[in-house]
């Protein structure tokens, strides 16, 4: 069974679902229950669950530097010794800031594992369309969850696929195998927003609710999504082009490995330092590029820049 809350946005939906896990899962008002982000995350998550009161706020490998890629060994290991019934926080797809999300059949490893050790799987699916330009591959890894027998939590944001960041449109779906249970999770859940922002704008909302249910519309909307996608990844190919042009130290090939919005460079914080202060190429100092900034006007300028940075700066 599956049932839905409007939220302020993907934070607003992360923050209801923390909230009345802490209230009511794993037993009534328990904070101990760990809940496990990734390493690294989106910084936010670190906050919402603290917030809303847990005391045990763990990270889960997730990134290996050395291969700039996915740590699955260690991902799986994690989940093979976190306590039972841990809380998982899950990005669905477009892994922020990496943007390296496992494969279907590393997902369906990932899913063996947290079934045999009863582990709640919370999904962040703040870029779904952006990470593939498909909507239905973008949703898999949720999807396959579901149709595997999880209950589970699924916080959506409709901020960066819509256009509409500033109308903060979200929407936590929870989904439960018994339709007694959804109904008083959703109760509970509208005492907590009663007292949170109480009623949410309709503006936003019903852009999306318009867009989702007109299939013209909707046909037009996955159009406008599927070249946003693309973009990007032209975008990325262009980047790694240039760098392996200018033969670049190190090797690229992970700028078109990773998707969506996001690139975790390989860049160390000095070189990224020297970016900001020298070209005003504005990165976090992780290494985190957004995509979505790079142009065919600036393209070459941003390539000789970290060109520049990786050969003066080590």
């Amino acid at each position: 069974m599956v049932g839905g809350v409007q939220s302020l946005g993907g934070t607003g939906a992360l923050r209801i679902g923390a909230e009345f896990l802490a209230r009511w899962y794993n037993g009534t008002n328990n904070k101990d229950t760990p809940v496990y982000v990734s390493s690294p995350t989106w910084e936010n998550h670190n906050g919402v669950f603290t917030a809303a009161g847990f005391k045990d706020i763990r990270s889960y490998h997730y990134w290996d530097a050395a291969k700039r890629g996915l740590d699955l060994q260690g991902f799986l290991n994690d989940l093979e010794k976190a306590p039972e019934f841990s809380i998982f926080v899950l990005h669905a797809c477009a892994h922020n800031p990496t943007g390296t999300d496992p494969t279907p059949e590393q997902w369906k490893q990932i899913a063996s594992v947290m079934k045999r050790r009863f582990l709640f799987p919370f999904f962040d699916s703040a870029y779904q369309g952006f990470a593939s330009g498909n909507l239905e591959k973008d949703a898999w890894a949720i999807r396959y969850f579901v149709s595997e027998g999880f209950e589970l939590f699924c916080a959506q944001s409709f901020s960066k696929n819509f256009g509409l960041y500033n109308e903060r449109v979200g929407n936590l779906t929870v989904v439960a195998k018994e339709p007694d249970s959804i109904l008083r999770i959703l109760s509970q859940m509208e005492k907590i927003v009663r007292v949170t922002w109480s009623n949410p704008p309709a503006q936003g909302a019903r852009i999306v609710a318009c867009t989702l249910s007109d299939p013209e519309l909707f046909k037009e909307w996955t159009g406008n999504v599927k070249t946003m996608a693309e973009r990007i990844l032209t975008m990325r190919s262009e980047l790694r082009a240039r760098l392996e042009a200018l033969r670049t130290p190190g090797t690229w090939n992970h700028i078109t490995d990773q998707i969506g919005m996001f690139s975790f460079t390989g860049l160390n914080p000095k070189q990224v330092e020297y970016l900001v202060n020298e070209k005003h190429i504005y990165l976090l100092p992780s290494g985190r590029i957004n995509m979505c900034g790079l142009t065919t006007k600036n393209l070459d300028y941003v390539a000789t820049s970290i060109h520049e940075a990786v050969t003066k700066i080590q």
